[in-house]
């Protein structure tokens, strides 16, 4: 039937642009097949140099358009990372700390706030409610700080500020905030003057509907077994997980953590330490970092998901391995799954990222 994607076309356009067959290529296949994936992009770099990046299947099902390397993907939680950098850029200029209470940012802030730091914010200890749980935040209603505080303020802390880990869309919202605050710029002038134009990152912006973003693509749901478009009333998420981006221009911000070039040493480890409970035990989640490990393999990470995409970010430190996943389906944890297996596929010593050996 004319403008309407078959199945066995779908699958067939899951042969990568190259033609080039390896068992990354066999394994992402089977996934997206049996996930029913519409697009998918891959990036693997391993010792500083990348050895795949490779886009399967569909941008948008309704022009039948092909995924490329230069599509462009929501990254949902993803963005987390580049808050907490923003944030850390700041405390290395001492314009302020992580210890610094979050009511020195906002005056209408709760009496029940006083004891929450922007640490609690970005390790997800705060207490704060989730707000992307509560009606009131969509992203056609357009609030500021001001009211996005009042909104979220009229909702009783859930635990006290550094008793435990809760996810928490809130905390980075107000890190978004408090960086805006501090800098006087909007949070997108301070991403791209600070880490998007030093490294070259062209592609990546917020995903605000209205502008025309060159190559994006469009993100879908399953329902009864078939694709639907993704809804369009979102909720706003901000500096919790709002940029678009490439894996091209995640390959260039995966980079730049090996080295000194955007932040110092000292951030980096703070970025991947675990949290401290006020009870002392330690928790796997640093500044917008999961630390938590893979079959025994040491694993930094992160993941996102919004309506109609995932995206996954993981770093095996100890075999200088980082791969990148962005596809254009909201089921949660999809393009971990496949990240994750395709880490599996090169767990040997002498494996390299196009299975022939480094």
């Amino acid at each position: 039937m004319r403008g309407r994607l078959t199945f066995f076309a779908w699958l067939a356009l899951l042969v990568p642009v190259s033609g080039f067959a390896d068992k990354v290529d066999e394994f992402i296949k089977t996934q997206m097949a049996q996930r029913r994936i519409p697009g998918l992009v891959v990036a693997i770099t391993r010792n500083g140099k990348v050895g795949k990046q490779e886009a399967y299947g569909i941008a948008n099902v309704e022009l039948n358009a092909p995924v490329r390397n230069e599509s462009v993907f929501e990254i949902g939680s993803v963005t987390k990372q580049f808050t907490s950098a923003l944030i850390l850029l700041l405390v290395e200029e001492g314009k302020l700390s992580l210890d610094d209470k979050v009511t020195r940012f906002f005056e209408s802030a709760p009496e029940s706030w006083k004891e929450i730091t922007i640490r609690h914010l970005l390790t997800h200890t705060s207490g704060l409610k989730n707000y992307t749980d509560l009606p009131g935040f969509e992203a056609t209603k357009k609030l500021n700080a001001q009211k996005f505080v009042a909104t979220l303020g009229a909702h009783a802390l859930e635990s006290k500020p550094g008793e435990t880990f809760k996810y928490c869309n809130s905390g980075y919202n107000l890190a978004g905030y408090i960086i805006e605050k501090v800098t006087g710029k909007s949070y997108w002038e301070v991403l791209r003057a600070r880490i998007l134009a030093p490294l070259d990152m062209r592609a990546t912006t917020r995903r605000d509907l209205e502008p025309i973003v060159t190559n994006r693509v469009s993100g879908y749901e399953l329902k009864e077994g078939k694709w639907i478009n993704r809804d369009s009333d979102l909720t706003d998420v901000f500096a919790a997980g709002a940029i678009v981006s490439t894996v091209g221009d995640l390959l260039k911000w995966n980079a730049a953590l090996e080295g000194d070039k955007l932040f110092s040493q000292r951030s980096r480890e703070l970025m991947w330490t675990g949290v401290t409970f006020n009870s002392g035990v330690v928790y796997p989640y640093g500044l917008g970092w999961r630390l938590d490990d893979h079959n025994q393999r040491r694993t930094i990470w992160h993941s996102g998901s919004t309506s109609g995409f995932t995206a996954s970010l993981l770093r095996f430190p100890n075999e200088k391995l980082a791969i990148i996943v962005l596809c254009n389906l909201g089921e949660q944890g999809a393009a971990t799954h496949v990240a994750r297996g395709v880490a599996d596929l090169f767990a040997g010593a002498n494996a390299s990222v196009n299975g022939t050996g480094d």
